[in-house]
């Protein structure tokens, strides 16, 4: 069971809308708190809750995931992901930066909202990107302007990573490598994403569960060249293939998605390591050196060759 949302950020949710009754058991469940959130935001037309410099009208999340879902990349995601918020927001707005081995998000803002402003605005967006590309996000740093919320300490543990407060400007930090991550999901994983959201933001810090973790530590375990098709697959984790396929699509995956993801991270170590393109693709399975090329292009938006070469 997915640990409880503090009554602390239960309260802070239902500030939002004065009127509503807070729970007395302590806390919620992720998806309760989910639930919770989405019928203010309808009662509110408000999908940010009234945080922001002006409302983020229901359907407006919706939007926003089609609009990055064929990004390709972490990197070119974000980028559609903060553009888009800052036209429907105005503020917070949120600009990404590349420091060495550092990437971060800088947000930018004429007024000092509350803290449970901007740890919603650091939701929507790592839990988005987390979700784009199939892992967590892990992060280094989170920086808040404004001072520590009184009596709250869950603001330093929630997301994961050291929190401070009082700093020059609101910052996330995490490592610049993950902006190469690429983009696994389709637009089926899509509906069953929005179809869970908000709820689903908040379980960012976990794991993909489920057989999807299962598939891809099997999958990672062989060399690619000795991959079973589909069918062998299902029948080496002892499901019917229709069994499996409906697992993987409950966790916002498909096998061919699992696939790629593991083939791009090595295609991008070995590329690393100075291999040829030639030895990549017989390494991962491919017929004919072209064939990675064709995938390696869709994977990351760059030849294997510019990839190389790039910062």
């Amino acid at each position: 069971m997915a640990p409880l949302i503090g009554q602390g950020f239960v309260e802070d949710l239902l500030a939002c809308a004065p009127g509503w009754a807070a729970p007395e058991s302590g806390g919620l469940e992720p998806q309760a708190y989910g639930r919770l959130w989405w019928a203010i935001a309808q009662e509110m037309q408000d999908e940010f809750l009234g945080l922001g410099a002006r409302p983020m009208r229901p359907g407006a999340f919706a939007l926003m995931g089609h609009a990055v879902l064929d990004a390709g990349r972490l990197d070119r995601a974000l980028r559609r992901m903060l553009r888009y918020l800052a036209v429907v927001l105005d503020h917070p707005a949120g600009e990404l930066r590349q420091r060495g081995p550092e990437a971060e998000i800088v947000l930018t803002d004429p007024e000092l909202r509350p803290a449970f402003a901007y740890r919603t605005w650091w939701l929507i967006v790592t839990g988005t990107a987390s979700w784009l590309t199939g892992r967590r996000l892990p992060l280094r740093s989170l920086e808040f302007r404004g001072p520590a919320p009184e009596g709250r300490p869950d603001y330093l543990q929630f997301f994961g990573a050291p929190v401070r407060f009082d700093r020059p400007a609101h910052r996330l930090v995490f490592d610049a490598a993950q902006l190469r991550l690429p983009v696994v999901r389709d637009a089926a994983a899509l509906r069953l994403f929005l179809r869970e959201a908000p709820g689903n933001l908040l379980l960012r810090h976990r794991q993909e569960a489920g057989v999807a973790a299962q598939a891809r530590a099997r999958l990672a375990g062989l060399p690619p060249a000795d991959w079973p098709d589909f069918e062998a697959f299902a029948a080496g984790l002892g499901l019917a293939p229709a069994t499996l396929r409906r697992r993987l699509r409950a966790d916002g995956q498909s096998f061919a998605a699992l696939k790629d993801e593991l083939r791009r991270v090595q295609a991008e170590r070995l590329l690393r390591q100075g291999q040829s393109v030639a030895g990549i693709a017989a390494a991962l399975g491919y017929s004919e050196p072209s064939a990675f090329h064709r995938a390696f292009v869709k994977w990351t938006g760059q030849s294997p060759g510019a990839w190389r070469d790039g910062p």
